[in-house]
């Protein structure tokens, strides 16, 4: 046991004074408050407003006033103090925050009528395309003469920039507002009905336990980010220290006194404590992350910049978290260090641990069918993969938590998983650390197993 403490508290000073480690643990909550604060400073800040022309080819230019009006309209809509926005933000559906948000995003119109005069339409487009050529038009749009009457008439829309997609969404609604009222006006609907049968109807949503109860009015949009920002904390943590413990395995073969030190420890306590140390670094580095991003989400919460995301979770979820979290870890920790003894550099290892990547992307895909469906065969069968449990039990926990018989044999059959492997990896790292020159094949490391 002494021993193993020595070499544990190796790897973890030897790690914690590096410049780099202190480096990165600062660098990881600036890019936090990089990628939390600064997208929403540029998504109020509005660009230069869209040249619009519009050629209204309907009878008395119909539609004109009303595409025009939406569109102003929409770029009026940020022209509120903070305080009114967040008052509003707090009554508006997540729809609405996302129309309002592409808003901010596109900026305001400035639109134009096209005067026809009965000129051919070749001559206008000829003319209008040189304008949006010399920079004086961001687009124009023509609108056919029989698009009341014909539902198979399909306006078009020429532009300098086919990129700018928020801009054509809001091009494409404001002429589908405009042509729905006009028909609907044709067909005798009145202004005060028209207004009254067009008006959004919103989704209350109400949660149902597992006893028939029910709970308070809340969005399912936390539930459904919650479960991919745990899962994206394991992808990066195990991206980030995945290759810190395979290059802490190869170390001592690269220089070569892997011999000295194995006449003095055992091969597997060499192999465990170095595993250990590397994952308490993690774990350190971690947890200043974690007290940063509190620190600035209690921060935000108070000053109201970021708003309840309609997630309310009971306590023994985090403890869930933690205990997913430490096994998602240690089975693809162990995994590298499988990998990091089968191997003679660290830039061999890099290239062989490509799969554990791509079985920690396998497991962000299949959270999307176990989302939806929960209690599923399908849902069941893969949460109790170990290397997907980590990931898939969590989002069983957070959309419809599973019976807790389920939740105690992922996470033994995890466990069990992680003991397996090391068991096989301390096989191989004891036949595998003493090779030079070539990393092992298959059949090398299948004889290394079998060996007593």
């Amino acid at each position: 046991m002494t021993k193993f403490l020595a070499i544990v508290k190796r790897e973890y000073i030897q790690r914690v004074r590096t410049k780099l480690f202190l480096f990165m643990t600062i660098l990881g909550p600036v890019m936090l408050m990089v990628f939390t604060v600064v997208p929403g400073m540029l998504m109020a800040v509005k660009t230069e407003d869209t040249r619009l022309a519009v050629l209204d080819q309907t009878e008395g230019a119909k539609l004109f006033p009303v595409v025009r009006d939406s569109l102003m309209k929409a770029g009026r809509s940020s022209d509120q103090s903070p305080k009114a926005e967040m008052v509003n933000a707090v009554n508006d559906t997540n729809q609405q925050r996302m129309e309002k948000a592409g808003q901010r995003f596109t900026g305001g119109f400035f639109v134009t009528a096209v005067d026809a005069r009965s000129r051919p339409l070749e001559d206008l487009k000829r003319e209008l395309n040189a304008k949006v050529g010399g920079g004086q038009l961001e687009g124009y749009l023509i609108i056919p003469p029989d698009i009341l009457k014909n539902s198979e008439s399909k306006p078009i829309y020429f532009a300098r920039n086919l990129s700018d997609l928020p801009s054509q969404g809001q091009i494409e609604r404001a002429l589908n507002d405009a042509v729905r009222r006009e028909r609907l006006t044709a067909a005798g609907v009145s202004a005060e009905a028209l207004e009254r049968l067009s008006k959004r109807v919103d989704l209350d949503v109400y949660p149902v336990n597992e006893k028939g109860e029910e709970g308070a009015r809340r969005s399912g949009m936390g539930g459904f980010i919650l479960p991919f920002m745990v899962a994206f904390l394991i992808y990066i943590t195990v991206l980030l220290y995945g290759q810190v413990v395979l290059g802490a395995v190869v170390e001592e073969k690269e220089t070569r006194i892997a011999e000295i030190l194995f006449s003095s420890v055992k091969s597997s306590t060499l192999m465990l404590g170095k595993l250990i140390g590397v994952s308490l670094v993690a774990l350190t580095q971690l947890g200043i992350w974690a007290i940063a991003f509190g620190a600035l989400s209690v921060g935000l919460l108070q000053s109201g910049g970021v708003e309840d995301i309609g997630v309310h979770l009971p306590s023994v979820f985090f403890v869930y978290l933690f205990i997913y979290f430490a096994l998602g870890y240690f089975i693809y920790a162990t995994l590298y260090v499988l990998i990091g003894s089968m191997v003679t550099t660290t830039q061999e290892g890099g290239q062989v641990a490509m799969p554990i990547i791509f079985l920690l992307m396998a497991g962000l895909y299949l959270a999307f069918p176990v989302m939806r469906s929960p209690n599923s065969s399908f849902a069941i069968w893969i949460s109790m993969v170990p290397l997907f449990s980590p990931i898939v039990m969590l989002v069983r926990i957070v959309t419809q938590t599973p019976p807790l018989w389920q939740i105690a044999l992922s996470m033994v059959i995890c466990a069990g998983s992680i003991v397996l492997l090391l068991w096989l990896a301390s096989r191989v790292y004891r036949v595998g650390m003493l090779m030079y020159g070539k990393k092992a094949t298959i059949p090398e490391v299948m004889r290394w197993v079998r060996q007593a």
